[in-house]
């Protein structure tokens, strides 16, 4: 559920609801354009910054800044609810381009998803067999 965009407010940022499931998470990535933060509602996550990972329950807060490396996973057993803003805003632009690949009823083509990250300055670190950078790194 978004909540509000960068042209209904005067503060210029984006705010959502994201709901994850119990291992869910994005591959490690980085934004070249927002400053991310999160606020835990419900449910366990950590979140990577600085090749640290810290975990955070409900009422705590992650501040992930522009151009750092981080990604987060859901290490508890039920969903997890977070509150996420980013600013300045345009990462709704993000989500719009994104919206055929998510309404996929199979799991979306994540190297889609992660071109047209590239093409709004999201960067991430997976390749075209779906595994992270650190994936490949444990595998070798």
């Amino acid at each position: 559920m978004l909540h509000a965009f960068g042209e209904e407010v005067t503060i210029h940022l984006d705010m959502w609801t994201a709901l994850t499931p119990p291992g869910g998470g994005p591959p490690p990535h980085y934004h070249l354009n927002e400053d991310e933060a999160f606020h835990i509602l419900e449910g366990r996550v950590a979140f990577l910054l600085n090749e640290e990972w810290n975990e955070i329950g409900p009422g705590g807060t992650a501040f992930m800044p522009r151009g750092i490396v981080h990604t987060f996973k859901n290490v508890g057993d039920e969903p997890s609810r977070m509150l996420i803003i980013t600013a300045p805003s345009g990462f709704e632009k993000f989500f719009a381009r994104c919206a055929a690949e998510f309404a996929e009823l199979d799991k979306p083509d994540m190297w889609r998803l992660a071109e047209i990250g590239a093409e709004h300055g999201i960067h991430s670190f997976r390749n075209r067999n779906g595994e992270s950078r650190s994936q490949r790194q444990r595998l070798q």
